[in-house]
């Protein structure tokens, strides 16, 4: 799972984007000062969202230091949104500058496209969330590190759910995407079957899930 920090003072905002990183299925801690996402980073980061206000400090000095010293992607997410700041944070090193307020569908855009660049947004990838991780890849699926057996079509409607993680899908959508794509025309019976034996085999207790989770009268979606 790709590791993102984001620094930014103001808490909501921080707040705001963890919530959707992590929907998207990204790893994300927030450092609100310089002095956090130093500490912060004595750990293990794919890209940072860095702002360049910061109470303790300017955010292009922190872009520089990593452009020079660990290569990490930076994309800076500011309120300075003049063609001068812009370049100024360029020539610090970043890899894109997103200027406020912004569209959280067009971070994650940027985000794919730089971590694209590095060479880092790979299938192969885990992902990871509680106690399943997924080897896109290699088609596998593990809880608690252990190999769970699956059927195609039960793999196919765990990765749509888990690749629209933070959505809920519709029950005909879910159908669409998984049979009718292949012109294998089923009831709303054949989903229960699977989401039910996708159940027995992924949820600790099948009566409270923590992973496919009902949304009573519209369909399913995965995690919190």
């Amino acid at each position: 799972m790709q590791k993102i920090l984001i620094v930014e003072d103001d808490i909501i905002i921080c707040g705001g984007i963890k919530i959707f990183l992590e929907s998207k299925g990204y790893k994300a801690d927030c450092a609100y000062s310089l002095a956090d996402a130093e500490n912060a980073l004595s750990g293990s980061y794919n890209l940072i969202v860095l702002d360049i206000n910061l109470p303790d400090g300017n955010g292009l000095d922190l872009c520089s230091k990593l452009h020079n010293e660990r290569q990490i992607p930076v994309i800076f997410l500011s309120a300075n949104d003049t063609d001068e700041d812009m370049i100024k944070g360029f020539k610090a090193g970043c890899d894109d500058y997103i200027a406020k307020p912004f569209s959280t569908e067009l971070l994650n855009q940027r985000i794919m496209a730089v971590l694209r660049r590095a060479g880092q947004n790979k299938e192969n990838d885990l992902f990871q969330y509680k106690d399943m991780s997924v080897d896109f890849r290699k088609m596998q699926v593990y809880i608690n590190n252990t190999l769970v057996k699956l059927s195609v079509t039960e793999y196919k409607l765990l990765e749509l759910l888990i690749k629209n993680m933070g959505q809920v899908l519709t029950r005909e959508t879910i159908i669409e995407r998984i049979w009718d794509c292949d012109e294998n025309f089923i009831d709303g019976n054949t989903l229960n079957v699977h989401i039910r034996r996708l159940r027995q085999k992924l949820e600790p207790d099948g009566k409270n899930p923590q992973y496919i989770r009902t949304v009573f009268g519209i369909g399913y979606t995965y995690g919190d």
